[in-house]
C-alpha cells in the first residue's frame, strides 16, 4: 500500500471498492485492530470482525455510495454520503449516512458512521 497517499484518495478508493463489491480491496485498508461503529449499533473491534460484518450483514446485488461532500483535517477524512444497497431479491435501501473515518499509516484505524437507524430498518421491513 503508498503510504504516500492522501487520506482523502485512500477513502476515495475505499468508496470505489465497496461500490464494486471488491470485499477484499475493502477489507484491505483495515488496520488489524480497527474500531468499526455504525454509531446507532454496538462498535466492532478488529479486522476480523469488521471483515465478517461487510461480508455476510447483507445479500447484496450491488452496491452505489454517492458521494456529497468530503473533507481532510489531519489524519480525519469526513464524509458525507448517500449509500445505496441492493439487495438480491430487488429490494432496494437508501441511507444519507456521515462518516469519519481515522487513517494511520495508510491504513483505517477507525471508521464511524453516523445514521438513522429507523431509515433503514423501516425500509428493509417492506
Amino acid at each position: 500500500m503508498d503510504i504516500d497517499m492522501s487520506n482523502t484518495q485512500i477513502v476515495l478508493d475505499f468508496i470505489a471498492a465497496w461500490n464494486r463489491m471488491d470485499w477484499d480491496a475493502v477489507v484491505s485498508v483495515f488496520s488489524e485492530d480497527v474500531l468499526y461503529h455504525n454509531i446507532p449499533m454496538e462498535p466492532l473491534r478488529g479486522k476480523a470482525a469488521v471483515t465478517e460484518f461487510i461480508t455476510t450483514g447483507m445479500d447484496l446485488d450491488a452496491v452505489d455510495w454517492q458521494l456529497l461532500a468530503i473533507a481532510e483535517n489531519g489524519n480525519k477524512v469526513l464524509t458525507e454520503r448517500v449509500d445505496n444497497f441492493y439487495l438480491v431479491g430487488g429490494k432496494a435501501v437508501s441511507m444519507p449516512v456521515m462518516g469519519t473515518f481515522e487513517i494511520v499509516n495508510g491504513q483505517i484505524t477507525a471508521w464511524r458512521d453516523y445514521f438513522d437507524l429507523a431509515t433503514f430498518t423501516s425500509q428493509m421491513a417492506h
